[in-house]
């Protein structure tokens, strides 16, 4: 019986975690697209750093250059990344959830 428990400890734990996990990806790409919303300084290391770890967590499908919409004319890459970062945030919050699910006993 203790045995279950502490197995039990364990997966509420991960289950924790993952979902820590995915919802900080979501962030940072929601943080992404805003750098690009603001016209930050791409210059900046930490705005470089931002839309590096957001270009990585696009994992390619949501890209800002060829993701799921590309928008022309005035402002594209800002409407561009709003809208593709912003999808794929939410892609890795509905992940993010439903692995939760799974794991959780």
């Amino acid at each position: 019986m203790r045995k279950q428990m502490e197995l039990s400890t364990v997966r509420v734990r991960v289950a924790q975690l993952v979902w820590a996990l995915c919802a900080l990806a979501a962030v940072l790409l929601a943080l992404g697209a805003l750098t690009y919303a603001l016209k930050a300084n791409s210059d900046n290391g930490a705005v470089t750093f931002i839309r590096d770890a957001a270009g990585w967590l696009d994992l390619g499908i949501f890209d800002v250059d060829n993701g799921v919409k590309q928008f022309s004319g005035d402002s594209a890459e800002t409407k561009n990344a709003l809208f593709n970062w912003g999808l794929a945030a939410v892609v890795w919050l509905i992940v993010g959830r439903i692995a939760d699910r799974l794991i959780r006993p």
